[in-house]
């Protein structure tokens, strides 16, 4: 009898029971329908096309953008037992005959293959001699010219649909508005498949966004809080910052490894595998860095810079925690990221269509940023979904942000960028507003103005503040071409005549700088110090078996399923399969070497 897809998630991945709507995609997909699915990063995506690879008759391909990304899912199965492969360009020719083959003769579950080498007459021909199962389009986002990872290879894929038109397909992906969900139907020939979708909401994350100052220093106490010895992400916007920021942060005793598109093939891919394979490892990274990492534990991913969109934010963010535990996502922005990144979209190749929406995009990040109410509740809406109660999980829930009756102090700021000809940038004005006699306010003549030192009672960073809010509330646009200068919008009307009231959030007051001794190093896990040695022992375990292989440690086994392990302590067969993750291929290979080193540490 054909297994059920509840003892193949049992007996295959090692896990007791499905999550959100993981049962209803396969029953789906298992009975030839075509779908579209949408689910968070970490929600359990793979398991959707897996599983109904392993109960049709025949071959899943797997179309993936990424070889590190069909590398780790490969792995990953091979350790579970499953018949899975994959054909890139790192592979030999006879490697590449050898699968080839192995298709042919009904020897593979699963192939994954590039889009670029899927449309290749040479693997056409191959899947008309096999039998193929299913289609799986994984980061089905990249179909979409308006998305933020446009592959325009993937646009090819609905050829599929044509030439194998008895195949199911299901298309997957995190984040796609429902613009994007519309396209990706469209452009892959999805009409008539089933949606579903599981909701964006990933409620281990925390959401921490604050105001830059010294973003350096603020990320170090950021670290030093909670995240010394985890592995994490810091995104930065120019290959220079990222070098930068990689060395300080070495200085100060974080293994931190730069990457970017500057670096040579040989780097990156010696960087990227100390990522993937140590343990607290920092990645410093342009946003080339990411997409196609399938490592669970990342415990943060902070952002010195400003991401261009919500739905970059969101996708860059989600690549923490994974696993389901508690991470961080904390970002520190300014008014110079906005001048930068409108700079960036305006000099763009894009039409004028594309760069409107780039900028639509942006001031919804920015409205994002200056938020005083529950963050997730603002993410979740930009993807149609509501949440009606506030998260408890943001800074902003955390700890409600102090706001002020600042109209008059608006009216101020938008006086002085009025009079002051709408030519010149935040600093500039801060200081005429200030009072501050300089040079070059002299020898605009500014210091005769009415609105010279009006403003002599608020701080330098109480004005900056200001500014940053203005323009995230469309009272102020940013002009690229004026070199940053501030303009005022017809928005900002209202508040000059008095129309209206307007409250902005007070910036809580700069931390003091950190002291220079070194901290202790946190411990990676929320477990207990009664728990915590037997944990490292099993660690140091994993890492030589995954050394051995040539793999990744956590496909051999996740953290969650480490920590599990040093709290139950497993000494039978049967406890240690009733472990989360430990299916029969793992039970079999695995659980006398790991119940070995729970013995010698008892």
């Amino acid at each position: 009898m054909q297994p059920t897809p509840h003892e193949v998630l049992d007996r295959v991945f090692g896990y007791g029971a499905f999550r959100g709507q993981q049962e209803a995609i396969i029953e789906h997909v298992v009975g030839a329908g075509d779908a579209l699915v949408v689910m968070p990063t970490g929600g359990g995506k793979s398991l959707c096309y897996q599983i109904p690879a392993l109960l049709r008759d025949g071959v899943a391909v797997v179309v993936s953008p990424l070889i590190a990304l069909m590398q780790d899912q490969v792995d990953a199965l091979r350790q579970a037992g499953v018949r899975a492969a994959y054909l890139n360009s790192t592979l030999t020719f006879a490697e590449v005959q050898a699968i080839e083959a192995d298709a042919r003769t009904g020897a593979l579950d699963l192939l994954y293959v590039a889009p670029e080498r899927l449309m290749g007459e040479r693997t056409l021909a191959l899947l008309d001699d096999v039998r193929i199962a299913l289609f799986a389009i994984d980061e089905a986002h990249c179909v979409s010219q308006w998305g933020h990872d446009f592959r325009p290879e993937y646009l090819q894929l609905s050829v599929l649909h044509e030439r194998f038109p008895g195949v199911p397909r299901v298309a997957l992906t995190a984040t796609a508005d429902a613009p994007t969900r519309r396209e990706i139907a469209e452009r892959l020939g999805l009409g008539d498949a089933r949606v579903f979708i599981s909701g964006f909401d990933r409620p281990n994350i925390r959401y921490t966004i604050v105001p830059k100052r010294n973003a350096r220093e603020q990320l170090l106490r950021f670290l030093d809080a909670g995240h010394r010895g985890h592995a994490g992400i810091v995104y930065c916007l120019s290959r220079r910052k990222v070098e930068e920021t990689a060395r300080w942060l070495r200085e100060r005793d974080f293994h931190a490894l730069p990457y970017h598109a500057g670096m040579s093939a040989d780097e990156r891919r010696l960087h990227q595998d100390a990522f993937v394979h140590e343990d607290g490892v920092v990645i410093v990274a342009t946003i080339a860095f990411g997409m196609g990492i399938d490592k669970p534990d990342v415990r943060f991913v902070a952002h010195l810079d400003l991401p261009k969109s919500i739905e970059s934010y969101y996708q860059e963010t989600g690549r923490a925690g994974r696993d389901a535990a508690p991470a961080d996502a904390w970002m520190a922005y300014g008014l110079s990221d906005v001048v930068t990144l409108r700079q960036m979209v305006e000099g763009s190749e894009a039409d004028e269509q594309r760069k409107r929406l780039e900028v639509r995009k942006l001031d919804a990040l920015l409205g994002l940023c200056e938020l005083t109410t529950c963050r997730r509740q603002t993410l979740l809406a930009h993807f149609g979904e509501e949440r009606t109660d506030p998260c408890g999980n943001c800074d902003n829930c955390i700890a409600p942000p102090e706001t002020w009756e600042a109209t008059e102090a608006a009216q101020k700021a938008l006086s002085c960028v009025y009079r002051t000809g709408q030519r010149f940038g935040a600093g500039y004005v801060i200081d005429v507003l200030r009072g501050k006699g300089s040079d070059r306010v002299r020898g605009f003549r500014h210091h005769r103005l009415s609105t010279f030192g009006i403003g002599a009672d608020i701080s330098a960073s109480t004005w900056r503040s200001v500014f940053r809010q203005l323009v995230a509330r469309g009272l102020m646009r940013v002009d690229v071409e004026g070199f940053g200068s501030l303009k005022l919008t017809e928005a900002s009307r209202a508040v000059l005549r008095g129309e209206c009231e307007l409250h902005l959030r007070r910036d809580a007051p700069a931390a003091r700088k950190p002291r220079r001794e070194r901290p202790a190093r946190a411990a990676p896990t929320a477990l207990g110090p009664e728990h915590q040695a037997l944990f490292d022992a099993l660690r140091d375990c994993r890492r030589e078996l995954a050394r051995s292989q040539g793999v990744p440690p956590y496909v051999i086994f996740h953290d969650v399923t480490l920590e599990a392990m040093a709290e139950q302590q497993p000494r039978t067969l049967e406890s240690f399969a009733a472990l989360p993750g430990v299916g029969e291929k793992k039970l079999e290979r695995y659980a006398a070497t790991f119940m070995e080193v729970i013995a010698d540490q008892a």
